[in-house]
C-alpha cells in the first residue's frame, strides 16, 4: 500500500508517543516522505529506536507531558502544525493493572488535553488518534466491527474506551477533524519491552533460552505489523484531508488472523529453526481471552490493505532483532 508521495512534503506534523514502537516507524515513514516532524517526548528513552537510529536528530523535539494542554497549544501554534498523530499512551496491560490511575491520567486526560488544544488551534486540519481493539472490551460475537459497543472493563481497556469516545465527542460536537484507529497487538523491530511475547520469544531463542509465556497460552489475539500500521495511519490522515465525512469515524486495521499465544510462539520458533518448548507460567488475569478484528470497513471505505502477511512481518521482525542483538545465525 502506497501513501501519497506529495501530500507530506514539508507538511508540519506533530507525533505524540514517538519513542514507542509504532511511533518510531511512523516518524521514519513521515521523514521518508519529507514531512517536517515535531515530536512531543516526555521521557528521554536512550534505548528507543528513535534515539538509537539517530532519527531524533532529524526531528524537532518538544519535551513535556501530553496532559499539558498549554504546552500542546504552544506547540501546535508555534510550529504551525497541520496534521497530528496521537500515539502517546501507557500501553502495557500489566502496568495498567498495577497502576490504573497513571494509566487513566495519560490515556484519558492526555486525549482530551490534546483534542482541546487542537480545537483551539485552527491550523490543525487532520488528527489521527490511536485507540485499540481493547476499547471494545469482551464480546461474544467476533470479529469486532466498528459498530460494536465500546465496553472495556479492565483498566487499560477502559482507558481506551474512554479516549475513543472522547474523540468521537469532539468530532460530533465541535467538528474536530479526528479519526480513530483500532488495531490489534503491534509487533515489529524496535520493541524492547521484553515482557511482550514477540520480542521476548525472539530474544530467548537467539540466546538458546526457553521462551516464557506469562498466560496459559490460549489467549487469542490479532497481531499487526508496525510498518503496516504506520502506513495505515498516514493513509487515514490523507483521506481526512479530502473527506470530512470521515470525521469522528473509527477504522479497524488488521490482517484478520486470530492466533493464540502458543500458536504465535510456535510460528516464531519454526521461522527461526529452533525446537524449544516454551515455559507456560499461567499468571495472567484481567485480560480479554479472545479478540480479533474485521478490517472490511478500511478495505471498502479507504481502499486499504496490508502490505505484509503475518509470516512476512515475523520474518522482518526476526531479522531486525538478529541485527540488534548482534546475532548472525
Amino acid at each position: 500500500m502506497n501513501t501519497n508521495d506529495t501530500f507530506w512534503v514539508d507538511r508540519p506534523v506533530l507525533v505524540t508517543g514517538a519513542t514507542g514502537l509504532l511511533g518510531y516507524w511512523l516518524v521514519k515513514a513521515l521523514l521518508e516522505k519529507q514531512a517536517t516532524v515535531i515530536c512531543l517526548i516526555r521521557d528521554w528513552v536512550p534505548d528507543s529506536e528513535l534515539v538509537r537510529s539517530n532519527l531524533i536528530n532529524q526531528v524537532t523535539v518538544v519535551r513535556g507531558d501530553v496532559k499539558e494542554q498549554a504546552l500542546l497549544e504552544r506547540t501546535l501554534g508555534e510550529y504551525e502544525i497541520d496534521t497530528v498523530f496521537h500515539l502517546a499512551a501507557q500501553t502495557i496491560v500489566t502496568i495498567a493493572n498495577r497502576n490504573p490511575v497513571s494509566t487513566f491520567e495519560t490515556n484519558i486526560a492526555g486525549t482530551w488535553a490534546l483534542l482541546e488544544a487542537c480545537r483551539r488551534s485552527p491550523r490543525v486540519r487532520q488528527i489521527v488518534m490511536a485507540s485499540s481493539d481493547k476499547a471494545y472490551g469482551d464480546h461474544t460475537n467476533l470479529p469486532y466491527t466498528e459498530d460494536a459497543a465500546l465496553q472495556g472493563r479492565h483498566p487499560y481497556d477502559v482507558s481506551k474506551s474512554c479516549a475513543d469516545l472522547i474523540a468521537q465527542a469532539y468530532a460530533t460536537s465541535y467538528g474536530s477533524p479526528v479519526a480513530i484507529t483500532r488495531c490489534g497487538n503491534f509487533y515489529g523491530g524496535g520493541d524492547l519491552n521484553w515482557n511482550r511475547i514477540v520480542p521476548g520469544t525472539i530474544r530467548s531463542l537467539l540466546r538458546s533460552q526457553v521462551p516464557v509465556i506469562r498466560s496459559d497460552g490460549e489467549y487469542i489475539r490479532d497481531y499487526f505489523y508496525c510498518e503496516d500500521g504506520a502506513a495505515a495511519y498516514m493513509l487515514l490522515a490523507e483521506q481526512l484531508a479530502e473527506r470530512p465525512e470521515l470525521y469522528g469515524q473509527a477504522f479497524n486495521f488488521s490482517n484478520e488472523i486470530q492466533l493464540s499465544v502458543i500458536e504465535l510462539v510456535t510460528k516464531i520458533t519454526k521461522a527461526m529453526g529452533a525446537y524449544i518448548t516454551p515455559k507456560v507460567l499461567n499468571e495472567v488475569s484481567n485480560e480479554i481471552r479472545h479478540q480479533y478484528l474485521s478490517a472490511e470497513k478500511a478495505r471498502t471505505v479507504l481502499n486499504w490493505s496490508p502490505t505484509y502477511s503475518l509470516d512476512e512481518g515475523i520474518s522482518r521482525t526476526i531479522g531486525w532483532y538478529k541485527e540488534y542483538l548482534g546475532n548472525t545465525q
